[in-house]
Protein backbone atom coordinates (compact mmCIF):
# COMPACT_ATOMS: atom_id res chain seq x y z
CA UNK A 1 0.00 0.00 0.00
CA UNK A 2 2.86 2.35 0.82
CA UNK A 3 4.44 1.57 -2.56
CA UNK A 4 1.15 2.36 -4.31
CA UNK A 5 0.89 5.69 -2.47
CA UNK A 6 4.43 6.62 -3.54
CA UNK A 7 3.78 5.67 -7.18
CA UNK A 8 0.53 7.66 -7.20
CA UNK A 9 2.40 10.65 -5.73
CA UNK A 10 4.91 10.50 -8.62
CA UNK A 11 2.38 9.91 -11.42
CA UNK A 12 -0.38 12.31 -10.37
CA UNK A 13 -0.14 13.88 -6.92
CA UNK A 14 -3.54 14.23 -5.34
CA UNK A 15 -5.43 13.71 -2.09
CA UNK A 16 -5.98 10.37 -0.39
CA UNK A 17 -9.61 10.53 -1.49
CA UNK A 18 -8.58 10.81 -5.14
CA UNK A 19 -5.61 8.40 -5.04
CA UNK A 20 -7.89 5.44 -5.78
CA UNK A 21 -8.78 6.97 -9.15
CA UNK A 22 -5.09 7.37 -10.06
CA UNK A 23 -4.28 3.77 -9.12
CA UNK A 24 -7.31 2.46 -11.05
CA UNK A 25 -6.18 4.44 -14.09
CA UNK A 26 -2.76 2.75 -13.76
CA UNK A 27 -4.38 -0.69 -13.74
CA UNK A 28 -3.95 -1.23 -10.00
CA UNK A 29 -6.92 -2.29 -7.88
CA UNK A 30 -6.89 0.33 -5.10
CA UNK A 31 -7.56 -0.32 -1.46
CA UNK A 32 -10.21 1.60 0.41
CA UNK A 33 -9.56 5.05 1.81
CA UNK A 34 -9.49 3.63 5.34
CA UNK A 35 -6.85 1.08 4.34
CA UNK A 36 -4.75 3.84 2.82
CA UNK A 37 -4.98 5.85 6.02
CA UNK A 38 -4.03 2.81 8.08
CA UNK A 39 -0.97 2.43 5.80
CA UNK A 40 -0.05 6.02 6.62
CA UNK A 41 -0.37 5.26 10.33
CA UNK A 42 2.07 2.36 9.97
CA UNK A 43 4.75 4.66 8.52
CA UNK A 44 5.73 5.99 11.92
CA UNK A 45 4.95 2.93 14.01
CA UNK A 46 7.01 0.58 11.83
CA UNK A 47 9.92 2.98 11.24
CA UNK A 48 9.51 3.39 7.47
CA UNK A 49 11.48 6.68 7.53
CA UNK A 50 14.45 5.00 9.22
CA UNK A 51 14.51 2.17 6.69
CA UNK A 52 14.19 4.53 3.74
CA UNK A 53 16.90 6.87 5.05
CA UNK A 54 19.26 3.88 5.33
CA UNK A 55 18.49 2.86 1.73
CA UNK A 56 18.98 6.40 0.46
CA UNK A 57 22.31 6.69 2.28
CA UNK A 58 23.49 3.39 0.77
CA UNK A 59 22.35 4.52 -2.69
CA UNK A 60 24.14 7.89 -2.40
CA UNK A 61 27.33 6.34 -1.03
CA UNK A 62 27.42 3.75 -3.83
CA UNK A 63 27.09 6.51 -6.40
CA UNK A 64 29.74 8.83 -4.98
CA UNK A 65 30.92 10.70 -1.91
CA UNK A 66 28.60 11.72 0.94
CA UNK A 67 31.25 13.66 2.83
CA UNK A 68 29.78 16.91 1.46
CA UNK A 69 26.05 17.48 1.97
CA UNK A 70 23.75 20.37 1.08
CA UNK A 71 21.04 21.72 3.38
CA UNK A 72 18.08 24.04 2.93
CA UNK A 73 14.63 24.65 4.37
CA UNK A 74 11.16 25.34 3.04
CA UNK A 75 7.66 25.74 4.43
CA UNK A 76 4.58 23.64 3.70
CA UNK A 77 1.29 25.30 4.46
CA UNK A 78 -2.13 23.98 5.45
CA UNK A 79 -5.55 25.15 4.35
CA UNK A 80 -6.66 25.39 7.95
CA UNK A 81 -7.77 28.23 10.21
CA UNK A 82 -6.45 27.13 13.60
CA UNK A 83 -2.91 26.54 14.83
CA UNK A 84 -1.76 23.66 17.02
CA UNK A 85 1.54 22.56 18.56
CA UNK A 86 3.10 21.82 15.14
CA UNK A 87 1.11 23.78 12.59
CA UNK A 88 1.86 27.42 13.37
CA UNK A 89 1.87 30.71 11.54
CA UNK A 90 5.46 31.76 10.88
CA UNK A 91 7.73 33.45 8.39
CA UNK A 92 6.65 32.72 4.81
CA UNK A 93 8.48 33.84 1.68
CA UNK A 94 5.08 33.87 -0.06
CA UNK A 95 3.77 36.08 2.79
CA UNK A 96 1.09 33.54 3.68
CA UNK A 97 -0.72 33.72 6.99
CA UNK A 98 -1.83 30.07 6.95
CA UNK A 99 -0.53 27.62 9.56
CA UNK A 100 2.59 25.89 8.28
CA UNK A 101 5.42 23.54 9.16
CA UNK A 102 9.09 24.12 8.46
CA UNK A 103 10.83 21.29 6.60
CA UNK A 104 14.60 20.84 6.47
CA UNK A 105 16.10 18.70 3.71
CA UNK A 106 19.64 17.31 3.57
CA UNK A 107 20.83 16.02 0.17
CA UNK A 108 24.10 14.87 -1.35
CA UNK A 109 25.99 17.09 -3.78
CA UNK A 110 23.79 15.84 -6.64
CA UNK A 111 20.49 16.58 -4.89
CA UNK A 112 19.65 13.01 -3.83
CA UNK A 113 17.71 13.11 -0.53
CA UNK A 114 19.41 11.83 2.62
CA UNK A 115 17.48 13.21 5.59
CA UNK A 116 14.31 15.20 6.21
CA UNK A 117 13.14 16.98 9.34
CA UNK A 118 9.83 18.59 10.29
CA UNK A 119 9.53 21.49 12.74
CA UNK A 120 6.83 23.78 14.06
CA UNK A 121 5.91 26.54 11.63
CA UNK A 122 7.15 29.36 13.85
CA UNK A 123 10.69 27.98 14.24
CA UNK A 124 13.51 30.09 12.81
CA UNK A 125 15.36 28.52 9.88
CA UNK A 126 18.68 28.75 11.73
CA UNK A 127 17.32 26.46 14.46
CA UNK A 128 16.58 23.58 12.05
CA UNK A 129 20.08 22.91 10.72
CA UNK A 130 21.74 21.25 13.72
CA UNK A 131 18.85 18.87 14.61
CA UNK A 132 18.77 17.47 11.06
CA UNK A 133 22.57 17.15 10.88
CA UNK A 134 22.71 15.41 14.27
CA UNK A 135 19.93 13.04 13.27
CA UNK A 136 21.82 12.18 10.07
CA UNK A 137 25.08 11.63 11.97
CA UNK A 138 23.47 9.45 14.62
CA UNK A 139 21.66 7.35 12.03
CA UNK A 140 24.74 6.56 9.94
CA UNK A 141 27.62 7.07 12.35
CA UNK A 142 28.97 9.95 10.26
CA UNK A 143 31.73 12.05 11.77
CA UNK A 144 33.83 14.10 9.37
CA UNK A 145 31.66 15.81 6.77
CA UNK A 146 31.13 19.24 5.23
CA UNK A 147 27.74 20.97 5.35
CA UNK A 148 26.86 23.61 2.75
CA UNK A 149 23.99 26.01 3.46
CA UNK A 150 22.85 29.45 2.37
CA UNK A 151 23.15 32.69 4.33
CA UNK A 152 19.88 31.99 6.15
CA UNK A 153 21.75 29.40 8.22
CA UNK A 154 24.49 31.89 9.15
CA UNK A 155 24.28 32.30 12.91
CA UNK A 156 27.21 32.46 15.30
CA UNK A 157 25.75 29.62 17.40
CA UNK A 158 25.23 27.34 14.37
CA UNK A 159 28.76 27.80 13.10
CA UNK A 160 30.30 27.36 16.54
CA UNK A 161 28.36 24.15 17.21
CA UNK A 162 29.16 22.71 13.78
CA UNK A 163 32.83 23.45 14.34
CA UNK A 164 32.80 21.98 17.86
CA UNK A 165 31.19 18.82 16.45
CA UNK A 166 34.14 18.39 14.11
CA UNK A 167 32.11 19.28 11.01
CA UNK A 168 33.22 21.49 8.17
CA UNK A 169 30.84 24.14 6.86
CA UNK A 170 30.45 26.47 3.90
CA UNK A 171 27.72 29.07 4.22
CA UNK A 172 26.82 32.21 2.38
CA UNK A 173 27.96 35.46 4.02
CA UNK A 174 25.71 38.49 4.29
CA UNK A 175 26.85 41.56 2.38
CA UNK A 176 26.67 43.65 5.57
CA UNK A 177 29.80 41.89 6.83
CA UNK A 178 31.85 42.76 3.76
CA UNK A 179 33.10 46.18 4.96
CA UNK A 180 34.68 44.55 8.03
CA UNK A 181 36.13 41.62 6.10
CA UNK A 182 37.58 43.84 3.36
CA UNK A 183 38.68 46.82 5.44
CA UNK A 184 42.35 46.05 4.82
CA UNK A 185 41.70 45.45 1.10
CA UNK A 186 39.92 48.80 0.74
CA UNK A 187 42.71 50.65 2.56
CA UNK A 188 45.60 49.30 0.50
CA UNK A 189 44.00 48.62 -2.88
CA UNK A 190 40.83 50.72 -3.06
CA UNK A 191 37.36 49.47 -3.95
CA UNK A 192 37.94 48.56 -7.61
CA UNK A 193 37.76 44.87 -8.51
CA UNK A 194 38.33 42.88 -11.67
CA UNK A 195 35.88 40.32 -12.98
CA UNK A 196 36.46 36.96 -11.29
CA UNK A 197 38.73 38.41 -8.60
CA UNK A 198 38.78 36.44 -5.33
CA UNK A 199 39.91 37.67 -1.89
CA UNK A 200 40.68 35.01 0.72
CA UNK A 201 40.54 36.73 4.11
CA UNK A 202 39.02 36.60 7.63
CA UNK A 203 35.65 37.44 9.09
CA UNK A 204 35.01 37.91 12.85
CA UNK A 205 33.00 35.13 14.48
CA UNK A 206 31.06 37.80 16.33
CA UNK A 207 31.32 41.57 16.37
CA UNK A 208 34.69 42.93 15.29
CA UNK A 209 38.26 42.00 16.21
CA UNK A 210 41.82 42.92 15.24
CA UNK A 211 42.92 39.56 13.81
CA UNK A 212 42.76 41.08 10.33
CA UNK A 213 45.20 43.93 10.94
CA UNK A 214 44.46 46.81 8.56
CA UNK A 215 48.03 48.06 9.02
CA UNK A 216 49.30 45.04 7.07
CA UNK A 217 49.06 45.07 3.29
CA UNK A 218 48.82 41.27 2.82
CA UNK A 219 45.58 39.46 3.61
CA UNK A 220 46.02 36.94 6.46
CA UNK A 221 45.74 33.23 5.66
CA UNK A 222 43.14 31.77 8.01
CA UNK A 223 44.51 29.38 10.60
CA UNK A 224 42.40 27.78 13.31
CA UNK A 225 45.07 28.20 15.99
CA UNK A 226 46.22 31.74 15.26
CA UNK A 227 42.77 33.11 14.33
CA UNK A 228 40.58 31.63 17.05
CA UNK A 229 38.13 34.58 16.94
CA UNK A 230 37.61 34.50 13.17
CA UNK A 231 36.42 32.25 10.37
CA UNK A 232 37.82 32.05 6.89
CA UNK A 233 35.98 34.32 4.45
CA UNK A 234 36.13 34.08 0.67
CA UNK A 235 34.87 37.08 -1.31
CA UNK A 236 34.39 36.88 -5.07
CA UNK A 237 33.62 39.69 -7.52
CA UNK A 238 31.54 39.25 -10.66
CA UNK A 239 31.00 42.00 -13.25
CA UNK A 240 27.69 40.41 -14.20
CA UNK A 241 26.57 40.43 -10.57
CA UNK A 242 27.73 44.06 -10.26
CA UNK A 243 25.54 45.09 -13.20
CA UNK A 244 22.55 43.36 -11.63
CA UNK A 245 23.27 44.86 -8.20
CA UNK A 246 23.63 48.35 -9.66
CA UNK A 247 20.31 48.02 -11.47
CA UNK A 248 18.64 47.06 -8.19
CA UNK A 249 20.35 49.88 -6.30
CA UNK A 250 19.29 52.43 -8.94
CA UNK A 251 15.67 51.38 -8.52
CA UNK A 252 15.95 51.56 -4.72
CA UNK A 253 17.60 54.98 -4.88
CA UNK A 254 14.90 56.34 -7.20
CA UNK A 255 12.21 55.03 -4.90
CA UNK A 256 13.93 56.55 -1.86
CA UNK A 257 14.30 59.96 -3.55
CA UNK A 258 10.62 59.91 -4.56
CA UNK A 259 9.62 59.28 -0.95
CA UNK A 260 11.97 62.01 0.36
CA UNK A 261 10.64 64.51 -2.22
CA UNK A 262 7.06 63.64 -1.32
CA UNK A 263 6.26 62.35 -4.79
CA UNK A 264 5.40 58.92 -3.45
CA UNK A 265 3.73 57.78 -0.24
CA UNK A 266 4.92 54.33 0.69
CA UNK A 267 6.34 52.38 3.63
CA UNK A 268 9.82 53.68 4.39
CA UNK A 269 12.09 52.18 1.73
CA UNK A 270 15.78 51.45 1.97
CA UNK A 271 18.14 54.45 2.16
CA UNK A 272 15.56 56.75 3.76
CA UNK A 273 16.24 58.18 7.25
CA UNK A 274 13.38 59.54 9.35
CA UNK A 275 13.89 62.15 12.06
CA UNK A 276 10.61 63.47 13.39
CA UNK A 277 8.55 64.43 10.37
CA UNK A 278 11.59 64.92 8.14
CA UNK A 279 12.76 62.31 5.66
CA UNK A 280 16.25 62.44 4.17
CA UNK A 281 18.27 60.27 1.82
CA UNK A 282 20.86 58.16 3.65
CA UNK A 283 23.79 59.04 1.41
CA UNK A 284 26.34 57.15 3.54
CA UNK A 285 24.43 53.85 3.38
CA UNK A 286 23.87 54.26 -0.35
CA UNK A 287 27.60 54.92 -0.96
CA UNK A 288 28.52 51.89 1.16
CA UNK A 289 26.12 49.70 -0.83
CA UNK A 290 27.58 51.00 -4.11
CA UNK A 291 31.03 50.04 -2.90
CA UNK A 292 29.99 46.41 -2.39
CA UNK A 293 28.16 45.71 -5.67
CA UNK A 294 29.27 42.57 -7.43
CA UNK A 295 30.66 40.93 -4.31
CA UNK A 296 29.50 37.57 -2.98
CA UNK A 297 30.84 36.11 0.25
CA UNK A 298 31.32 32.63 1.69
CA UNK A 299 32.26 31.70 5.26
CA UNK A 300 33.98 28.40 6.09
CA UNK A 301 36.12 26.65 8.67
CA UNK A 302 38.01 24.68 6.03
CA UNK A 303 41.61 25.90 5.63
CA UNK A 304 43.06 26.89 2.26
CA UNK A 305 45.44 23.92 2.43
CA UNK A 306 42.42 21.60 2.21
CA UNK A 307 40.07 23.53 -0.08
CA UNK A 308 40.99 26.31 -2.49
CA UNK A 309 38.78 29.41 -2.85
CA UNK A 310 37.44 28.11 -6.16
CA UNK A 311 36.50 24.81 -4.52
CA UNK A 312 34.73 26.65 -1.69
CA UNK A 313 32.76 28.72 -4.20
CA UNK A 314 32.01 25.70 -6.39
CA UNK A 315 30.72 23.68 -3.44
CA UNK A 316 28.42 26.52 -2.42
CA UNK A 317 27.07 26.85 -5.93
CA UNK A 318 25.98 23.20 -5.76
CA UNK A 319 23.15 24.40 -3.48
CA UNK A 320 20.95 24.69 -6.55
CA UNK A 321 20.61 20.90 -6.35
CA UNK A 322 18.77 21.05 -3.03
CA UNK A 323 16.70 23.96 -4.30
CA UNK A 324 15.79 21.84 -7.32
CA UNK A 325 14.78 18.97 -5.03
CA UNK A 326 12.48 21.33 -3.13
CA UNK A 327 10.98 22.56 -6.39
CA UNK A 328 10.39 18.96 -7.46
CA UNK A 329 8.70 18.16 -4.14
CA UNK A 330 6.46 21.23 -4.35
CA UNK A 331 5.54 21.01 -8.04
CA UNK A 332 6.07 17.53 -9.50
CA UNK A 333 5.15 15.80 -6.23
CA UNK A 334 2.71 18.47 -4.96
CA UNK A 335 3.85 18.27 -1.36
CA UNK A 336 1.69 21.28 -0.51
CA UNK A 337 -0.83 22.33 0.52
CA UNK A 338 -1.26 19.61 3.12
CA UNK A 339 -4.70 18.37 4.02
CA UNK A 340 -3.72 16.10 6.93
CA UNK A 341 -3.76 17.55 10.43
CA UNK A 342 -2.20 15.22 13.02
CA UNK A 343 1.54 15.10 13.62
CA UNK A 344 1.75 11.39 12.70
CA UNK A 345 -0.15 11.98 9.45
CA UNK A 346 2.08 14.96 8.58
CA UNK A 347 5.21 12.90 9.18
CA UNK A 348 3.76 10.05 7.09
CA UNK A 349 3.00 12.46 4.26
CA UNK A 350 6.59 13.72 4.38
CA UNK A 351 7.87 10.13 4.34
CA UNK A 352 5.92 9.50 1.14
CA UNK A 353 7.20 12.72 -0.42
CA UNK A 354 10.77 11.89 0.70
CA UNK A 355 10.51 8.44 -0.92
CA UNK A 356 8.90 9.79 -4.08
CA UNK A 357 11.68 12.37 -4.33
CA UNK A 358 14.34 9.62 -4.07
CA UNK A 359 12.60 7.62 -6.82
CA UNK A 360 12.14 10.74 -8.98
CA UNK A 361 15.79 11.69 -8.58
CA UNK A 362 16.85 8.16 -9.59
CA UNK A 363 14.56 8.28 -12.63
CA UNK A 364 16.00 11.65 -13.60
CA UNK A 365 19.58 10.46 -13.12
CA UNK A 366 19.12 7.29 -15.18
CA UNK A 367 17.05 8.77 -18.00
CA UNK A 368 18.43 12.31 -18.17
CA UNK A 369 14.80 13.50 -18.30
CA UNK A 370 12.55 15.25 -15.81
CA UNK A 371 10.29 12.81 -14.02
CA UNK A 372 7.21 14.60 -15.36
CA UNK A 373 8.47 14.02 -18.91
CA UNK A 374 9.05 10.31 -18.19
CA UNK A 375 5.55 9.91 -16.75
CA UNK A 376 4.04 11.71 -19.73
CA UNK A 377 5.79 9.35 -22.16
CA UNK A 378 5.06 6.10 -20.35
CA UNK A 379 1.59 6.67 -18.91
CA UNK A 380 -0.24 6.03 -22.23
CA UNK A 381 1.27 2.51 -22.46
CA UNK A 382 -1.59 0.20 -21.43
CA UNK A 383 -2.26 -3.50 -21.55
CA UNK A 384 -5.77 -4.75 -22.25
CA UNK A 385 -7.56 -7.62 -20.52
CA UNK A 386 -10.63 -9.21 -22.12
CA UNK A 387 -12.82 -11.77 -20.36
CA UNK A 388 -15.25 -13.76 -22.57
CA UNK A 389 -17.21 -16.86 -21.53
CA UNK A 390 -14.96 -17.54 -18.59
CA UNK A 391 -11.76 -17.12 -20.59
CA UNK A 392 -9.42 -14.19 -19.87
CA UNK A 393 -6.88 -12.90 -22.32
CA UNK A 394 -4.36 -10.09 -21.66
CA UNK A 395 -2.80 -8.17 -24.53
CA UNK A 396 0.44 -6.25 -23.78
CA UNK A 397 0.85 -2.70 -25.03
CA UNK A 398 2.58 -1.95 -28.30
CA UNK A 399 5.84 -0.26 -27.28
CA UNK A 400 7.77 1.69 -29.90
CA UNK A 401 11.61 1.53 -29.86
CA UNK A 402 12.06 4.94 -28.16
CA UNK A 403 9.76 4.03 -25.28
CA UNK A 404 11.40 0.62 -24.94
CA UNK A 405 14.82 2.25 -24.76
CA UNK A 406 13.54 4.56 -22.00
CA UNK A 407 12.12 1.59 -20.07
CA UNK A 408 15.38 -0.32 -20.41
CA UNK A 409 17.32 2.73 -19.23
CA UNK A 410 15.17 3.00 -16.09
CA UNK A 411 15.82 -0.63 -15.28
CA UNK A 412 19.55 -0.83 -16.08
CA UNK A 413 20.60 2.76 -15.54
CA UNK A 414 22.52 2.58 -18.83
CA UNK A 415 21.23 4.72 -21.70
CA UNK A 416 23.11 2.50 -24.21
CA UNK A 417 20.70 -0.37 -23.57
Amino acid sequence: MFRDLVIARIVEPTSILDTGRVLTDLGRRPASEKTMRRALARCGKDGYRDQLAALCFARARAGGDVSLCLYDVTTLYFEAEKEDDLRKVGYSKERRVDPQVVVGLLVDRHGFPLEIGCFEGSRAETLTLLPVIRQFQARHGMEGMVVVADAGMLSAANLRELDEAGLGFIVGSRTTKAPVDLESRFRWHGDAFTDGQVIDTLTPRAGKNTENNVALRAEPVWNRNSHSSSWRAVRAYSARRAARDNKTLNAQENRARAVVDGDKTAPTPRFVTIKGDARTLDEASLARARRLVGLKGYVTNIPATVMTPDQVIGSYHDLWHVEQSFRMSKTDLAARPMFVRTKDAIEAHLTIVFTALAVARTVQHRSGLAVRNVVRQLRPLRSATIAINGATQTFPPAIDPDKQKLLDTLVTGDSRH
